[in-house]
C-alpha cells in the first residue's frame, strides 16, 4: 500500500513563501496523480492542486498564480510551492495519490503538515 509523508510545514508571515514536499514509499507513486488538499479549522478538507502521472495540472482559483505544483519522479516525491501566502491559506495541508485528478475520494492520503500564515 502506498504510504505518503507531508512536510514543509511552518509559520511564515503573510507575503512569504513555502514549499511543501509529499514523499512516497514506493516507485508506483509514478502512476498516481497526487493532490494537495487543505483543511482549515473547523472546515471540510477542500482541494488545492493536482498533479496527474504525466504533469497536468490543476489548481483552486484561489490559489492560481501563487501555488506550483510538480512531481520528481526519480525521487517519489511531489512539491507544491506556495507563494504570497495570505491568512486564508493556513490549514493542515494533505497529500493524496489516486488513479486521477479527477477522482471526488483519493486513496491514499498522508496525515498532514500544517501551515499557518500570521504576523
Amino acid at each position: 500500500q502506498l504510504q505518503l509523508v507531508e512536510s514543509g510545514g511552518d509559520l511564515v508571515q503573510p507575503g512569504g513563501s513555502l514549499r511543501l514536499s509529499c514523499a512516497a514509499s514506493d516507485y508506483t507513486f509514478n502512476y498516481y496523480a497526487i493532490a494537495w488538499f487543505r483543511q482549515a479549522p473547523g472546515k471540510e478538507r477542500n482541494l488545492v492542486a493536482c498533479i496527474s502521472f504525466t504533469g497536468n495540472t490543476l489548481f483552486a482559483n484561489s490559489v492560481k498564480g501563487r501555488f506550483t505544483i510538480s512531481r520528481d519522479n526519480a525521487k517519489r516525491t511531489a512539491f507544491l510551492q506556495m507563494n504570497n501566502l495570505k491568512p486564508e491559506d493556513a490549514g493542515i495541508f494533505y497529500c493524496a495519490a489516486d488513479s486521477s485528478c479527477g477522482k471526488e475520494e483519493f486513496s491514499f492520503w498522508g496525515r498532514g503538515t500544517q501551515v499557518t500564515v500570521s504576523s
